[in-house]
């Protein structure tokens, strides 16, 4: 508004200098004369003005009409092109203009001014495909999909603007929320240059939120063939997406194709602990227990993991505990000291009710790194070993407040999972959960193996905290502990 009311005035302002000046001038009373060969002319103040204006425009003519001469002899001497340079010469200049505006107007982030000069360059000059181009992305940038897809489509028509086309049309149809349609989008953009990486990621990412794993893993593979993703990261992620495949085959009711798929998940990737649990499952369905206890001993060589040791024990489910005891001792030998080995070790020994040994094998895993199921381990070993009930509720009393170990956690968002995901359901990242210790773990059970799974041969559901507080407050101090309960299921 400032400006417009200065523009105004300055305005005013110079209308009112040249009457001033006009009128100064025609009240002087000066005359200009002026010789043409042999003719003496003698002008006025206001005639001199229009003759000097008359002046100008006839040399104007007199430079076109001899630019056009030169232009005329230039085509005749073969220069096709000579006179249709002449008359769009200054069209040209002002659609350049008018482009350059656009441009600058488009890196300041104005987006309607961005329109406004592209829109004027598009009618003076004959370059649809740069115009349309400066038109599209101006429109995206200030929110018109409407606009942008219009001449998205437009450069469809031009075989080198074709790929920019299409991959402005994706942008447009995501912003319109038409995922379907950005996808089969992709998958031609993709078809048309199959190296480019950015394609390639925005067809795999909306590929595994629609949950197309066949058409993601191709995908997977599109990217590694272009050298885009080392071999070992393919083999990881295509084992994922055949798990995420081997899922919804299963949802589907077809089982021999999800088994198929889960072992070959665990091919791709042994270390993918979800794939061996999954795998073994498989193999056991098909009566090939050798082979996914291998394939679980294969992943808890690298990683000890309580997933694993549930699967291992549901190789043989009618197994004694001294039975079980015996057929887990080569996976415990694999790392001896690892935390997870000595929790395990201890379980199966709470299972065979050999206490003592059980207290020997935990050590002081509940001093260096307490966590819910070391100190429930420990409750059990203290009422196993005939201890008073005051003694054992304050280990679960203790347990009602620590730390829940190691858990399902996202590297992105830190989001803690109760169980294993290929995609958090916090922040849609693919492939960034890691069994670690999570920031905040006041989260729910990760793993469910708190309370002694292994004892008993299955996974129970964790007790809910409440239940277990209310245990140890309502608890009377006379409770037999020599009752018929087994000592593992009271420490449950």
């Amino acid at each position: 508004m400032f400006w417009t009311i200065v523009k105004i005035l300055f305005f005013v302002a110079v209308v009112v200098g040249l009457a001033f000046g006009a009128g100064v001038v025609m009240d002087s009373g000066q005359t200009v004369g002026l010789r043409i060969f042999d003719m003496e002319f003698e002008l006025g103040p206001m005639q001199a003005i229009i003759a000097f204006v008359v002046f100008l425009v006839a040399l104007w003519l007199v430079l076109k009409a001899l630019a056009l001469a030169v232009a005329v002899l230039r085509f005749m001497n073969g220069d096709e092109t000579a006179l249709r340079r002449f008359f769009m010469r200054n069209r040209e200049k002002r659609g350049l203009d008018a482009l350059l505006g656009a441009m600058i107007a488009q890196a300041e982030g104005d987006g309607r001014a961005a329109i406004a000069k592209a829109e004027k360059a598009h009618k003076l000059l004959n370059r649809p495909v740069m115009t349309s181009l400066l038109i599209a992305q101006a429109a995206e940038m200030k929110g018109n999909n409407a606009l942008a897809l219009t001449h998205y489509k437009a450069l469809l028509d031009d075989q080198r603007a074709r790929f920019v086309g299409v991959q402005g049309l994706i942008r447009a149809k995501l912003a319109d929320g038409d995922k379907e349609k950005a996808q089969a989008l992709a998958a031609k953009a993709l078809e048309m240059q199959p190296a480019h990486e950015p394609t390639q990621n925005a067809l795999l990412e909306m590929q595994t939120e629609a949950e197309d794993w066949k058409g993601a893993r191709k995908t997977l593979m599109v990217k590694k063939s272009s050298g885009h993703l080392p071999r070992d990261v393919w083999r990881r992620r295509d084992a994922i997406l055949a798990l995420q495949e081997a899922d919804a085959l299963a949802a589907k009711g077809d089982l021999g194709r999800a088994r198929e798929a889960a072992i070959e998940a665990n091919r791709l990737s042994p270390d993918l602990i979800p794939a061996a649990v999954a795998a073994a499952q498989a193999l056991v369905a098909q009566g090939r227990g050798s082979y996914a206890a291998k394939a679980l001993r294969k992943a808890w060589k690298v990683q000890p993991h309580p997933e694993l040791a549930a699967a291992f024990a549901a190789i043989e489910k009618d197994e004694s505990p001294a039975q079980r005891l015996s057929r887990f001792g080569k996976l415990l030998k694999l790392h001896p000291d690892a935390a997870e080995t000595r929790l395990l070790k201890a379980e199966l020994l709470i299972a065979a009710e050999d206490f003592p040994a059980a207290r020997r094998a935990l050590g002081n895993l509940y001093e260096t790194t307490p966590s819910v199921r070391a100190l429930t381990i420990m409750a059990a070993i203290e009422r196993g070993e005939g201890s008073e009930d005051t003694v054992v509720r304050g280990w679960l009393a203790r347990a009602l407040t620590a730390p829940r170990g190691p858990q399902w956690v996202c590297g992105k968002c830190q989001h803690v999972h109760a169980t294993w995901q290929a995609i958090c359901e916090n922040c849609g990242a693919f492939d960034t959960l890691a069994w670690r210790e999570a920031p905040d773990s006041s989260g729910p059970s990760a793993t469910q193996t708190e309370l002694l799974p292994l004892i008993v041969g299955s996974l129970p559901g964790p007790k809910d905290k409440s239940d277990l507080a209310e245990e140890v407050v309502e608890a009377e101090p006379d409770t037999d502990p020599a009752e018929d309960t087994p000592p593992a299921e009271k420490a449950g």
